[in-house]
């Protein structure tokens, strides 16, 4: 199961570590970084009833 309640700790920190981690890039080279970043995630997470219930979830938010 999805968990959807706030889990990250030091969010802030954690933010402002994946902002610097874009400094200095290109746009292109900024998508490429999100991208392997989602994929290295993924398979942390590996299940994939939990990564089909994340991806639905990001689909029709706003």
């Amino acid at each position: 199961m999805l968990t959807t309640a706030p889990n990250l700790h030091q969010p802030d920190e954690s933010y402002a570590r994946l902002i610097a981690t874009h400094d200095g890039l290109t746009e292109a080279e900024s998508h490429a970084l999100n991208a392997r970043l989602i994929l290295i995630l993924m398979n942390h997470i590996g299940d994939p009833q939990v990564l089909a219930q994340a991806m639905e979830l990001a689909r029709h938010q706003s």
